[in-house]
């Protein structure tokens, strides 16, 4: 970072009040995080000097620089911004110990990126027992996209920690969006006067000098730099940081040849390194002696135990205003000084950057760097390596497979441009058909990533791939057309995927294979599910299961068995291989699919939990969390608030799997609500293709609100489709379903009792509080008032237990038709606690304590002790044990899983 100016700060009173706020409240307990973002020369590395003033000498001073030539060395910006706090690490837990020590280059080994940006966190909030931290990043739009996600997670973790974040990035920076920011606009005019007047270096006549303020539009940099190249502004208008770098350009071109070459080395080398620098310049030929003290004259760079530049312009209008072959050179001067052991991807990559045509030895030194940037969790950086190769490779076959294989790590670390640009430099029609279905799998994998209406490309892309390995690789092929299947049941664009996967799968040539998904998938397709259903049953549960490669549509279709059993073993395999691989993804899958399995069985705390841990995770990833489970809980729950809420943040975010379960949660939220019409519309609209799962757990609906608006040949087609799928499946929760269904359009009070009694041996506990409400209903309005108040009682009773508010209002006013006086329910304590708060006060009365809530949680010990007596507050409780002693919190988590 560049040292403080000496010249005081002009303006920016609201700007460091913002600054004194968030270091004074770091300082009594709670972190805060703020970006500055502006323009090149706005004055942001200004306010960063500031907050260190004044968070001097209360806090501890982290300093942290993203680097234009280190953003492909994973972790390099949070290594050198934990650096001085590297003694602690002996402190931390051994895995978040180990974890650091990989990221950092210090060990061998293949950490879980996700994780480390919860380990920095334990390593600064240890730092800060001793005394507040205070970590100023500047340039954050060059730092690494390993560091930017691990700061940005560290910038949301860190409420209940005495550490405080100050990130300076330009406008055009959107990584760090999502944390709370302030962005930096010109000086006033009056400021802008004060400031040109403190600067005594050019005298400026009137005419120039307006001018000057003018075209600075209070740019403090563009005050302070343009007076030294004499005072002259160019007659045309252009951008300042233009001006700026063509004035640091002219006094970089006016010093003598040795100083341009020591500035060119000292810009292209990342790490600001003095020793490594004299080195290269030894082994350039340079004078350093005669060099030296001209470069530092020309105010561009300052010498001391870090090589600094006077501003980031400035170092990049010296590397980028040296010729090509002065760069070349320099490179090459740093790759033979810098050490192959210590720092190899800095030398592969300097060596890269050296040669000027293809150099197969440099090619597999850079995928050497690559496999190791991968291991360290840097995908970003060995994509950019993998890039490099490419380019590098003399033969056509190897440049084709390096470009697919960076191409693959790009999207892999959500970087959609990079990947589309490497497989649009691609010509796949002169490429064999493995290498062509590559490519299709890849862009099938980039219209999913980039969304909108291009995520409607990837099935189709799929699709095309699979038709290609048709003949040369058939099991990759018929993995490819589930791939495609599950792809739009996932993004809930089904329509018409399920025929043209069966099409391609009919056409491929005969082979001798077992029976698979696309065969069950086909017999399904067909309405063949007697023949499905068991195939389906011994893929699932089999030892040769499919879960590993298509674990969401694993899950749909043990749902799709209205088998509870079947669906918790598949989501405990998920949960298990999530944590073992470090698969945030899959773990997310899990717990969506926990959550939804808790609803349907009416453990509403559980589901919460679940979608608690999911957000978490989310939030860590910041990325946005599953809305289907959050809107089926608040569906079931009977809250139409929270569901309309629910759906315009889901409209905002543009999340394209939930158009059948918006209209499954609004067919069951206006049933509760007794809006039979808008169930109806809802159902029928949820009912055309949902694909798998979704159609059972619609067609009740639809029964229902069909038979209640008097629709009786809808209701009875729909039944008829119901029990097509759930008689096969011969399951107490599809017994009980379909008979309690059935019982609304035949309207016999056997098909009631026996709903009852099948789902009283179900886990399906909602659906045998409705079928109470159900059977009371029609009993009433036979006059059997007695039979219904007790029917009625049942349900309501239920209703209330579970939470299902709408239905429990509608059982109340049946039961007060029948002439009885209902209470309304009283207010549970649980129901005070957020969904964070419900998970945090399980996982205690589990016993857990708080460090390992917060590892499960991604949050800081601090965090979950903040959470804790925030719980306590709100059910008038005063330790864990009384906690644990709550009825209400229900059996341990895992022992329900």
């Amino acid at each position: 970072m560049p040292t403080a100016p000496s010249r005081p700060l002009v303006g920016r009173c609201v700007e460091t009040g913002r600054l004194k706020t968030l270091i004074d409240t770091a300082d009594q307990g709670q972190g805060g995080v703020l970006v500055l973002r502006g323009e090149p020369g706005i004055g942001k590395s200004a306010l960063l000097d500031q907050a260190a003033r004044i968070a001097a000498p209360r806090f501890q001073i982290l300093h942290g620089t993203g680097s234009e030539f280190e953003k492909e060395l994973p972790f390099a910006g949070l290594h050198q911004l934990c650096m001085p706090v590297s003694t602690h690490l002996d402190q931390l837990s051994p895995d978040h110990r180990d974890i650091l020590r990989v990221a950092f280059g210090l060990a061998g080994g293949s950490p879980d990126p996700h994780r480390v940006g919860l380990a920095a966190l334990e390593l600064l909030s240890t730092a800060a027992r001793r005394q507040p931290v205070l970590c100023v990043i500047d340039d954050a739009h060059w730092l690494d996209r390993a560091s930017t996600r691990a700061l940005g997670f560290l910038g949301r973790r860190v409420a209940a920690e005495p550490v405080a974040m100050v990130f300076a990035t330009r406008a055009t920076e959107h990584r760090l969006d999502e944390l709370p920011g302030l962005t930096l606009g010109g000086l006033s005019n009056s400021d802008a006067r004060s400031l040109l007047n403190a600067e005594k270096t050019t005298t400026l006549d009137t005419q120039v000098r307006e001018r000057l303020l003018s075209e600075a539009r209070g740019n403090p940099l563009a005050l302070i730099e343009l007076p030294k190249a004499g005072g002259f502004v160019p007659t045309a208008p252009s951008a300042v940081a233009q001006r700026l770098q063509r004035n640091f350009h002219t006094r970089f071109e006016g010093l003598s040849e040795p100083a341009q070459r020591l500035l060119t080395l000292a810009a292209a080398e990342p790490t600001g390194d003095p020793h490594l620098l004299w080195a290269a310049a030894q082994e350039s030929g340079i004078d350093v002696a005669e060099a030296c003290p001209v470069a530092e004259a020309s105010g561009l760079v300052e010498f001391g135990t870090r090589v600094r530049f006077c501003h980031p312009l400035a170092r990049s209008s010296v590397y980028w205003g040296a010729d090509v072959q002065r760069r070349r050179a320099v490179h090459r001067a740093l790759a033979e000084v810098t050490d192959a052991v210590t720092a190899p991807d800095r030398r592969a990559w300097h060596r890269a950057q050296a040669s000027s045509a293809p150099d197969e030895e440099v090619a597999t030194e850079l995928e050497s760097a690559a496999a190791r940037a991968q291991a360290r969790g840097g995908i970003a950086a060995a994509s950019a390596f993998l890039e490099r190769a490419a380019t590098l490779s003399l033969d056509p076959g190897r440049r084709v497979q390096r470009t697919l294989a960076a191409a693959r790590g790009a999207l892999d670390a959500g970087i959609a441009d990079t990947a589309a640009d490497l497989l649009n430099s691609v010509d796949a029609d002169t490429l064999d058909p493995p290498l062509q279905a590559s490519v299709d799998l890849l862009r099938g994998k980039l219209a999913l990533l980039r969304g909108g209406q291009e995520v409607q490309n990837g099935p189709r892309l799929l699709l095309r791939a699979a038709r290609r390995l048709a003949a040369t690789d058939p099991e990759l092929s018929r993995s490819s057309l589930v791939s495609a299947l599950e792809t739009a049941l996932v993004t809930g664009r089904p329509a018409g995927v399920m025929e043209q996967v069966l099409e391609t799968a009919n056409a491929a040539p005969p082979t001798n294979r077992s029976p698979d998904l696309l065969d069950a998938l086909e017999l399904l397709n067909a309405g063949r599910y007697r023949e499905g259903v068991p195939m389906i049953r011994q893929l699932l549960t089999g030892e040769a299961s499919a879960w590993d490669r298509h674990p969401g549509l694993a899950s749909l279709l043990a749902a799709d068995l209205w088998d509870h059993d079947v669906h918790t073993i598949i989501t405990k395999w998920m949960t298990h291989t999530g944590q073992q691989s470090g698969s945030l993804t899959l773990t997310r899958l899990a717990l969506a699919q926990k959550a939804i399995s808790a609803v349907l069985t009416g453990d509403f705390q559980r589901a919460s939990a679940a979608i608690a841990e999911e957000e978490a995770i989310a939030d860590a990833l910041a990325d946005a969390p599953k809305m289907y489970p959050r809107l089926q809980l608040a569906a079931m729950r009977g809250r139409d608030k929270e569901v309309s809420q629910l759906l315009a943040e889901a409209q905002r975010q543009g999340q394209g799997h939930l158009p059948a379960n918006i209209d499954w949660a609004g067919a069951v939220l206006n049933n509760g609500l007794g809006d039979y019409s808008r169930a109806l519309d809802a159902a029928v609209r949820g009912s055309r293709d949902a694909g798998l799962f979704l159609p059972g757990v619609i067609l009740p609906e639809l029964v229902e609100a069909a038979a209640r608006c008097g629709h009786e040949r809808l209701a009875a087609e729909a039944l008829e489709s119901l029990a097509e799928r759930t008689e096969p499946v011969d399951t107490t929760w599809a017994r009980g379903v379909l008979a309690s269904t059935r019982a609304l359009v035949r309207g016999v009070e056997d098909d009631y009792c026996q709903g009852i009694e099948e789902l009283e041996r179900s886990p399906c506990a909602p659906g045998l509080a409705r079928s109470h409400l159900r059977y009371g209903e029609w009993l009433r309005r036979r006059n059997r008032r007695r039979d219904a108040r007790e029917q009625l009682r049942t349900a309501h009773r239920m209703l209330s237990d579970l939470g299902m508010e709408a239905f429990a209002h509608r059982a109340a006013n049946e039961l007060r038709a029948t002439g009885e006086v209902v209470s309304e329910r009283s207010e549970r304590p649980l129901d005070r606690l957020t969904m964070q708060e419900i998970h945090v006060a399980r996982c205690v009365a589990e016993g857990a304590t708080s460090k390992e809530v917060a590892a499960r949680l991604f949050l800081s010990p601090r965090t979950i002790d903040a959470h804790l007596r925030r719980i306590f507050r709100k059910l008038d409780i005063t330790s864990r044990r009384q906690l644990r002693d709550l009825p209400e919190l229900g059996q341990p988590l895992e022992a329900a899983d």
